[in-house]
């Protein structure tokens, strides 16, 4: 089946019912994307189809195919790095880093939603589990990529 993955079309022969995080890392290469859970909780695996985040350790890649998938691999503008990803260099977010990449691709939903989001609505979002418990810098990051926006 074909998919678009960042941009780039790719063929993959993967079953219809392999969960898309597996495609990514194993077939298409791209390992950004963390395993966290596999219940679709955590939040580590976020990608974005067609701009919405999507936790893809539970979705069978048969259901995106002929959609837009964006890793955390495709965000950057060559070798500058995202608002988003700037944020979080910049506020020194990660500490273990290991659920950074899906909260920043929801952080990127988010502001294409909201380019100023409220607490709340920030709240509301970034419903991923950070195990280092980064989440006031998280939300300064936030904050920090919205005014670069």
């Amino acid at each position: 089946m074909k998919l678009t993955v960042n941009q780039r079309s790719v063929t993959v022969d993967d079953a219809p019912d392999t969960p898309l995080l597996w495609v990514l890392r194993d077939t298409v290469g791209l390992t950004g994307t963390k395993f966290g859970c596999g219940i679709a909780q955590c939040g580590a695996c976020t990608v974005l189809v067609d701009g919405e985040p999507l936790r893809s350790c539970s979705v069978p890649v048969a259901s995106v195919a002929g959609k837009h998938i964006t890793t955390i691999e495709g965000i950057a503008h060559g070798e500058t790095l995202s608002n988003v990803q700037q944020a979080w260099v910049d506020v020194e977010v990660p500490q273990c880093g290991y659920c950074q990449s899906g909260m920043i691709m929801a952080t990127t939903a988010l502001l294409k939603k909201h380019s100023h989001p409220t607490d709340t609505q920030i709240d509301e979002a970034l419903t991923n589990i950070c195990r280092c418990g980064t989440y006031d810098r998280i939300r300064v990051a936030v904050k920090k990529a919205a005014g670069a926006a």
